[in-house]
């Protein structure tokens, strides 16, 4: 380390409770980030540490503290960007992250402000207005991870936002019932009222209905519109990086597939992705694949500011990934890999790591 290079905020023991925070509370998301190269999984076990224990906060805050919830959220993210984290490991791992891979503050700022929605029991008149909640608390992530990963390209945050947006409408659509026995609502509310649903009476009394059914089949399939554009955006990562994002893609499109194998009813049952076929997808992740040429899509209209809100790299920079250091700290990378993966079979043998899933 250069003297002018600020030491870590984060310790080794911080890194290990973000990553036991992440092994515990997103199994999805844990299972897919075996695939990621250490370094950049370290990172985004830190980034999710931090998202999720902000979500969970605000979720688990009473009704008449969540505004105070939010603006305490908010000062520790100014501490953080101000190289001051709270003392608590994803603060400290937020610090370090946000320094070294240039993530404008925009971005975290905007997850917040999703929360903040949540926080005000927000309900959402129309398709675009569900999409713009999904581009602060989800697509955001999309947009971290990507720089994370050094890339910084509009075209290929374009698409990872895509991707984000997508994940979040195919939550929505599995946690119908639970949100509405949670007294939350998130369907648009100018499709339920087409469909014939008073919003406030489903609240009250969730029921699956054709009616529903339909409604969750038309959210699920502008989720797969968009994981569809989002694989130009997985082609265009560090190849090292692709089967990360691609397994989670093909997971949480999944989800969705549960769903309408469960009869497009997220009331009375909750979707999962069982072991064995979360393993298949995690094993088609890593499968070669064959990159169509199609014309770029546009940017979401939802989404725009946060791709507007990284700067271009400029004609000097470049990413680490095709550095020839890079390439040695790769090979030390994979024997990372092998042993954590020997480690995970053992424990496995004594508790399946993906039972209990809470994505």
């Amino acid at each position: 380390m250069s003297p002018a290079t600020p030491a870590p905020h984060a310790s080794p023991a911080d890194h290990a409770a973000c990553r036991e925070a992440i092994r515990a509370g997103s199994r999805s998301f844990h299972a897919a980030s075996l695939l990621l190269p250490p370094t950049v999984r370290r990172a985004a076990y830190g980034l999710y540490a931090f998202c999720r224990f902000s979500d969970d906060a605000v979720d688990d805050a009473a009704a008449h503290t969540r505004a105070g919830t939010v603006a305490r959220l908010e000062a520790r993210l100014a501490r953080a960007y101000a190289g001051d984290p709270a003392d608590f490991p994803p603060d400290r791992a937020l610090a370090d992250i946000v320094a070294a891979h240039a993530i404008p503050r925009a971005l975290p700022g905007a997850l917040l402000e999703g929360l903040a929605w949540d926080a005000q029991g927000r309900r959402y008149e129309t398709l675009s207005d569900l999409c713009a909640y999904a581009a602060r608390v989800a697509a955001s992530v999309g947009a971290m991870m990507t720089l994370i990963m050094g890339v910084r390209d509009a075209s290929v945050l374009a698409r990872a936002c895509d991707l984000g947006v997508a994940m979040q409408l195919t939550n929505i659509a599995r946690d119908v019932g639970e949100d509405a026995r949670a007294g939350r609502l998130y369907l648009p509310l100018a499709w339920l009222r087409e469909a014939g649903i008073d919003p406030d009476a489903f609240v009250a009394e969730p029921g699956a209905t054709p009616a529903l059914a339909g409604l969750v089949a038309r959210l699920l399939a502008v989720a797969d519109g968009l994981y569809a554009r989002s694989e130009a955006g997985i082609a265009a990562l560090p190849p090292a990086c692709r089967p990360a994002i691609r397994a989670a893609r093909l997971i949480y499109a999944e989800i969705g597939r549960e769903v309408e194998r469960g009869g497009l009813d997220p009331v009375r049952s909750r979707a999962r992705v069982a072991g064995p076929r979360k393993a298949l997808l995690l094993l088609r992740a890593g499968l070669p694949r064959l990159a169509r040429a199609e014309p770029p899509a546009p940017c979401l209209r939802e989404t725009r500011f946060l791709v507007e809100a990284v700067p271009e790299p400029g004609p000097s920079w470049r990413a680490a990934w095709w550095d020839v250091n890079g390439q040695i700290v790769r090979v030390l990378d994979m024997i990372e890999v092998l042993r954590e993966r020997e480690s995970l079979d053992r424990t496995s043998l004594v508790r399946d790591p993906l039972a209990h899933e809470a994505t």
